[in-house]
């Protein structure tokens, strides 16, 4: 089942922001995440706010276009009642679940409603993620002609025995043909890969790569499989019925994927991102781990404006009635601290190639710094210039990073 909603103070029910929110919004991106929390099947790793058909509780996949432009135009108004200024859409990115069991036109009429809201921001990134059978050649020229101008696949792995221990339904062979569709329509193209499945080998990890490089993709993320509590993987884990992932094989398949795409042409942007140039690094994502600003709709999504973070009831139906009702779904917020958004800087911006300002640490927290270095996990040369950027070991212990350097 999906994971629960973090506690937080409750949310207003016209959604309104405290006045922080709009202090130095002029100099921050805004981006929108679309979250369509409907699939096919649930995979047993997943605890992604997602529905099957029969857990929908009445409410219908038909309607959710419709509701979803409703909190754009709520939005719309929340953000200019709290006085945060008006800005173009510089990334928008469609996820879930899968957003492409909805009709292309559905995506396209709540695109339109983004662009109406607030504008497209000129050359936008635009991205839907999707499942290789879960599209087709019309389908993705559909997307492309409404302004999309990135796909993100879940591949996940190129090796059977993996996809069914994933619970995935497409065929391998699946993945290269979509993309070529999708490059085709000229749209951008990314595949996601997991690594560190109960029974994966190696072997099989290097497979996967190797199929992933073929398709030759403009960017990669490969995340590392993370049990999470309640999940169906979680019980078979528990019960003996598979192996608990080993940490060491993940070191070694992390590694083993980074000289790959590096010898393929791909760089590391963020701890688990690889794009072939810095023209095809995911935009919205880098929103993420820069602080800029989103507006998340749909249900569970989540949100950030100026360090005021909210998050969304999960179930679409509570979603739907709240929606009908004209209120916020939003079910409760954070409001950060200056030092609660500092460290947080520090925990994200140590993910990325970009690296970190140093000035960003007080003067205690920068002695930790030549111990990084001398333990290398921190780049010396890059650290000379003020930034601090991991390095490969540091990748690998990216907490410890954070840790040493916060206390």
């Amino acid at each position: 089942m999906p994971s629960v909603l973090p506690e937080g103070e409750p949310a207003p029910e016209d959604g309104t922001l405290p006045a922080t929110a709009a202090e130095g919004a002029a100099d921050r991106d805004f981006c929108v995440y679309v979250h369509v929390p409907y699939c096919r099947v649930r995979c047993g790793y997943c605890d992604f706010n997602t529905y099957t058909a029969s857990e929908l509780g009445g409410t219908r996949r038909e309607d959710f276009a419709g509701q979803l432009r409703r909190e754009l135009e709520l939005g719309g108004r929340v953000l200019t009642e709290s006085g945060v200024p008006d800005r173009p859409v510089s990334t928008v990115f469609f996820g879930g679940g899968t957003p492409t069991l909805l009709p292309a036109s559905d995506l396209a009429w709540m695109l339109d409603g983004i662009r109406e809201q607030w504008e497209l921001a000129p050359g936008a990134e635009v991205t839907t993620e999707a499942n290789p059978d879960s599209v087709d050649a019309e389908y993705l020229r559909a997307l492309a002609a409404a302004g999309f101008t990135r796909v993100s696949f879940g591949m996940q792995s190129a090796v059977p025995h993996v996809l069914r221990t994933l619970d995935r339904t497409h065929e391998p062979s699946r993945v290269p043909q979509v993309v070529e569709w999708a490059r085709e329509a000229g749209l951008q193209v990314s595949v996601d890969l997991i690594y560190g499945t109960p029974g994966e080998s190696l072997a099989d990890w290097e497979r996967s790569v190797d199929a992933a490089l073929a398709c030759d993709p403009d960017h990669i993320s490969a995340y590392a499989l993370i049990i999470e509590q309640g999940t169906k993987l979680a019980a078979q884990i528990r019960r003996g019925e598979v192996a608990a992932p080993d940490d060491d094989l993940h070191a070694e398949m992390y590694e083993l994927a980074e000289r790959k795409f590096a010898e393929a042409g791909l760089r590391w942007y963020e701890i688990s991102n690889w794009s072939r140039t810095p023209e095809t690094r995911s935009r919205h994502n880098l929103a993420y781990w820069t602080g800029e600003d989103w507006w998340g709709a749909g249900p569970g999504a989540h949100s950030h404006v100026g360090g005021v973070r909210w998050w969304n009831v999960k179930h679409p139906g509570a979603y739907a009635q709240r929606i009908a009702r004209g209120i916020s779904p939003a079910h409760a917020r954070e409001i950060l601290t200056p030092e609660q958004r500092r460290e947080e800087r520090v925990l994200l911006e140590t993910r990325i190639a970009d690296g970190l300002s140093a000035d960003v640490l007080t003067a205690e927290e920068r002695r930790a710094i030549p111990n990084l270095i001398a333990d290398g996990l921190l780049d010396g040369r890059a650290a000379i210039r003020g930034r601090l950027v991991p390095t490969l070991r540091g990748r690998l212990l990216a907490d410890t990073v954070v840790h040493s350097l916060l206390g």
